[in-house]
């Protein structure tokens, strides 16, 4: 019997992609550059702010050096946003409070840094439901190291822990620290469903409870 659901959150829980490609061309248009349409800033999510940042100057051959400072423009210009354009996913609420309603724990483990990451959750009416967050930036670490996703399920066995996402990162998370792993199919992966290691997938939230099993839901 499962005690913590653990979830990734972009691409997971959220869509929050738009509002992410907002921050990275407001940024863009600082250095007067050009701006990055979706499908690629999409294919630059998954490992962290400063790996995206990192992808986006090898995409324009800026100079490396500039990483730092070009990453700490963006994280400014996303912790400030209204997050307008960031959407959850259809189902979501509902699997949230069924789990809730059955005394499961719920946590989230993001490579989203921590601040803008809780304020994505209180846009969106999500905060409510999570005792814990960990952010890209709470640890010295982030995913795929198990340290963040070990660090949330605290005292509580791996065995007893489902953990959530959407990519490849997630589930190398989860193998990493010994847990089992949801993946859902409609987030940011780069790669094919049956090249993902999971434990079951799914495409919809509002099936998640029927797929997860009736132990879990």
């Amino acid at each position: 019997m499962l005690k913590m659901v653990v979830f990734d959150l972009d691409g997971t829980l959220v869509d929050s992609a738009a509002d992410i490609q907002v921050s990275v061309n407001q940024m863009l248009k600082e250095e007067a550059l050009p701006p990055l349409d979706l499908p690629t800033v999409i294919s630059f999510v998954g490992n962290g702010l400063p790996a995206l940042v990192e992808r986006v100057i090898a995409h324009f051959s800026l100079k490396e050096s500039d990483l730092q400072r070009l990453t700490r423009r963006v994280l400014e210009i996303y912790s400030t946003s209204d997050y307008t354009h960031t959407t959850v996913y259809d189902g979501v609420v509902a699997s949230l409070q069924d789990l809730k309603n059955r005394g499961i724990a719920l946590a989230v483990c993001t490579n989203k840094p921590e601040v803008p990451a809780r304020h994505v959750l209180q846009a969106t009416g999500l905060e409510r439901f999570f005792d814990t967050v960990v952010g890209g930036d709470t640890l010295p670490v982030r995913k795929p190291d198990p340290l963040p996703l070990t660090t949330v399920v605290g005292e509580v066995a791996m065995a007893d822990v489902l953990y959530v996402g959407d990519s490849e990162v997630d589930a190398q998370t989860a193998v990493s620290a010994g847990a089992k792993f949801a993946l859902f199919t409609e987030g940011y992966r780069k790669s094919a469903v049956s090249e993902i290691p999971h434990d079951f997938a799914f495409s919809n939230w509002r099936d998640f409870c029927k797929v997860a099993g009736s132990s879990l839901c």
